[in-house]
């Protein structure tokens, strides 16, 4: 069953800025549910290709980090360098290897015996000494080989899935880590303006004071405030050189970049199918690996004869004569019942792991368009009314303060009012890339 999902909308998945609309989702019990879209809907919500599909190989990188390091630059940083990527094209290269090994035929065994020596009477000695050579070939009648083979394969398919899950949970991580970052250098910003301002008014609460036009108390507050200001400041610092450093080390790096700008988002719009999710992929996979490990397991308990063929000499007469012979194992205790009913109950087991992951992702991606959508909203109403407003209310406030037709304690309430404006914005933004974040790697296939 295929559940359609779709974004809130493709604009607002390339801009935090852009205008919203409302996500649709669709199930055969539901045909449509949600607002409906008065205009004709954007593609919905996917990730935007980085690469085409290819060979599991790490992309090379040229040169060094960047300084001022873009979330696309930092995506290819990651692609290029990151230890969990190698770790899972290693895990893959394994499985390849697995997969040449299952297909060798078993070796054929060596045997020399030697019989009738050391003997008494005629058998004394070396007299009558019998020499075979022989040489042993089990063979394959039973599929043991093409068994292996399909278990080895499907294995094979699952690793290069999980390589793929490997780079979309990277640059899941590398996406929110890189807005964090972004976020962090933002609110530096307003820290740093922050504090000049509270600076500024700390001296002219200084010199009214002085001039006798405000009380002591107003300079002691204005000097509170800066100190409060400087001390904000340093933590957004220190906040700001954290982000970076954890940023490189997704990349395996202990130097973080200089500096990170430009965008927070990077994706484009595609229909997401929870059934197509890699997730559900994988564990499709997972499935089909423990199906082939049935017939694997089937195959063992079936019957392989052993056929040999030698050359025997009699030391006596000088005489050689060949030697023939077959073997078979015959099946009366164990029928490998055991690990078949072991195999059978796994198969049921990732059936039920599939139905799970089915309906995680299907839920997901549900949410994760709301939480897109309900950052839109926040932004649009901070960006529209609520920093704009809180600006002027400053502005007139300085104005007023240094008119001497505002008392401080306004000034202070209006200048922490545009703060507060600001930090919010800047955290809405944050959660519409955590969000989109989340929504691409769910959609990722």
């Amino acid at each position: 069953m295929k559940v359609m999902l779709a974004a809130a909308s493709a604009v607002a998945l390339v801009s935090a800025t852009g205008p919203a609309a409302f996500a649709q989702v669709a199930t055969p019990a539901t045909p449509r549910v949600g607002v409906p879209l008065t205009s004709p809907p954007p593609e919905p919500f996917a990730p935007a290709p980085t690469s085409s599909p290819g060979p599991a190989v790490a992309i090379p990188r040229d040169g060094t980090m960047p300084a001022n390091l873009t979330l696309p630059q930092a995506l290819a940083e990651a692609e290029a360098s990151s230890p969990v990527i190698q770790a899972a094209l290693a895990r893959a290269s394994a499985a390849q290897a697995r997969v040449r090994q299952a297909g060798f035929r078993i070796n054929p065994e060596l045997s020399v015996e030697v019989e009738n020596f050391a003997g008494t009477g005629d058998y004394a000695g070396a007299r009558g000494l019998e020499t075979t050579v022989a040489v042993n070939q089990r063979l394959d009648i039973g599929g043991r080989r093409r068994a292996r083979v399909s278990v080895a394969r499907a294995e094979l398919a699952a690793e290069e899935l999980r390589l793929s899950i490997a780079r979309a949970d990277l640059g899941q991580q590398v996406r929110e880590q890189f807005a964090r970052a972004i976020t962090a250098r933002d609110r530096l910003r307003i820290g740093e303006d922050n504090a000049a301002r509270a600076s500024e008014l700390a001296r002219i609460a200084g010199q009214l004071v002085d001039a006798g036009r405000e009380p002591p108390l107003r300079a002691i507050r204005a000097r509170s405030a800066a100190a409060q200001a400087q001390a904000e400041l340093e933590a957004a610092r220190a906040d700001e050189a954290a982000s970076r450093r954890t940023l490189g080390a997704l990349f395996g790096s202990t130097t973080p970049p200089d500096s990170v700008t430009g965008s927070l988002i990077d994706l484009e719009g595609r229909p997401i199918d929870p059934e197509q999710s890699l997730d559900v992929r994988l564990a499709d996979l997972e499935l089909a690996v423990a199906e082939a490990e049935v017939g694997q397991q089937v195959a063992q308990r079936r019957l392989d004869p052993a056929v040999g063929v030698g050359v025997r000499q009699f030391r006596g007469s000088g005489d050689m004569a060949l030697v023939a012979g077959v073997s078979m194992p015959i099946p009366v205790f164990d029928r490998n019942q055991g690990n078949i009913a072991a195999a059978r109950a796994n198969v049921t087991s990732f059936q039920a792991r599939r139905a799970n992951t089915l309906a995680t992702i299907t839920v997901r991606a549900r949410n994760a368009i709301a939480a897109v959508e309900a950052a839109q909203a926040r932004v649009r109403a901070l960006e529209g009314a609520a920093v704009p407003e809180a600006f002027e209310a400053l502005r007139l406030a300085q104005l007023s303060y240094r008119e001497g037709r505002t008392a401080l304690i306004e000034l202070l309430d209006a200048q922490n009012a545009y703060r507060s404006a600001e930090l919010a914005l800047i955290d809405a933004r944050l959660a519409l890339a955590l969000a989109t974040a989340e929504l691409g790697r769910v959609a990722a296939q």
